[in-house]
């Protein structure tokens, strides 16, 4: 399988996530989701990970509290502003994360491919691969 460089890839991303800082403002500016009832949604699944913050009810309660508006505030006075610096920040970050998952990814034989519709023994290998490559970190 033909595979970017971890390098190469985090270089890539670094570059097209940086020249998406406005698309980050717009998505958020212009997003008719209500922000905070779905995160407070969330509230079963974030419970599962942090049981006494759960029980307390704080998570939703203070979600709740700031609301979408303040979300939206936040974004437009400081996070499109942040968000390429962020991304350059975090490009080796990046590519310390994908590297055991882009190594794995290089050194696989993939099944042959079949007819349309016919290969998901292909997309299965990969998605072995990478949840074995995952629970071995």
């Amino acid at each position: 399988m033909n595979v970017k460089t971890p390098t190469a890839a985090g270089s890539k991303w670094s570059t097209r996530a940086s020249a998406a800082s406005q698309d980050y403002a717009n998505g958020v500016a212009n997003s008719t989701t209500d922000q905070a009832g779905a995160a407070a949604a969330a509230a079963p699944v974030w419970a599962q990970a942090v049981q006494q913050a759960a029980a307390n009810g704080t998570f939703a309660k203070n979600v709740l509290a700031a609301g979408t508006a303040k979300w939206k505030a936040g974004v437009a006075a400081t996070g499109a502003t942040r968000f390429t610096q962020g991304v350059s920040n975090a490009s080796g970050k990046y590519v310390a994360g994908v590297t055991p998952y882009f190594n794995a990814l290089s050194s696989t034989q993939l099944p042959a491919r079949q007819t349309k519709g016919n290969n998901m023994a292909r997309s299965q290998a990969v998605v072995q691969l990478l949840m074995a490559t995952k629970a071995s970190m």
